[in-house]
Parts: structure tokens; C-alpha cells; sequence
């Protein structure tokens, strides 16, 4: 088994169902354009059965396709931002995560150096 192969079985229901809900979206964008599969097909630069495969959310085919199908119907500037760090919610997460356990830690020493600080025979004077 190729690891494309087992990529592809192992993606997410959910992301199988985006794809599938995007196939078919492009599918009314081209017939509300009233334009045949095979038009399509040969504006895209590929086969009717890529396009086939392609309206119906197959996950096999490729980024660029996808890309040049969105572009046909003017979404393709939607494609820089999909993964843009600013929307990275899981990364964010982290982030404030991290913010809180080092804030934390600073209390923490903070506290302790003050408790140093206020035991019999710790003075400041030197």
C-alpha cells in the first residue's frame, strides 16, 4: 500500500464530508453557469472523469485541479489564507496555553522568593 493510499483512508469523516460538500458545490457553480461536463473538463485541462471524480469530492484528485476549478468561478484568492497562521486555531491554543503555564511559573518563583525573603534571618541588610 502506497502512503498516499493509506493517507487517503485515513482522512477524517468529517474532511471526506467537506470534500464531498465541495465537489458538489463546484457541480452547481457549473451548471448554474449552464456549462457541460465536458466544457469544464476542458477548461480545467483534465478529462471528463477527473471532473467526474473531482464533483464528486473524490480526495485523489490533486490540489491543483481544485485549485483551477475554484479559479474558474473566481474563489481561488480564498486559497492563501486557508492555513494562514492567524487562523491556526489549534496553534493559538497552544500559544495561550503556554502564556498561562509560564505565567504560572513566574508566580510561582515570585511567590517562593518572597517567602525567602520574609524567613527569620534572611535579611536584606549587608
Amino acid at each position: 500500500m502506497s502512503k498516499t493510499t493509506k493517507a487517503i483512508q485515513q482522512l477524517p469523516p468529517a474532511t471526506l464530508g467537506a470534500l464531498q460538500k465541495l465537489g458538489a458545490d463546484l457541480a452547481v457553480a457549473r451548471l448554474r453557469r449552464k456549462e457541460s461536463l465536458r466544457t469544464w473538463a476542458k477548461r480545467l485541462g483534465v478529462t471528463l472523469s477527473t471532473l467526474q471524480r473531482l464533483e464528486a469530492g473524490d480526495p485523489t484528485v490533486s490540489i491543483g485541479i481544485v485549485a483551477s476549478a475554484l479559479w474558474l468561478i473566481n474563489r481561488d484568492g480564498e486559497l492563501g489564507s486557508l492555513a494562514a497562521p492567524e487562523h491556526d486555531q489549534g496553534a493559538l491554543d497552544m500559544n495561550v496555553r503556554d502564556a498561562v503555564a509560564l505565567g504560572r511559573a513566574r508566580a510561582q518563583v515570585s511567590a517562593d522568593a518572597r517567602m525567602r525573603a520574609e524567613t527569620p534571618g534572611n535579611s536584606r541588610e549587608a
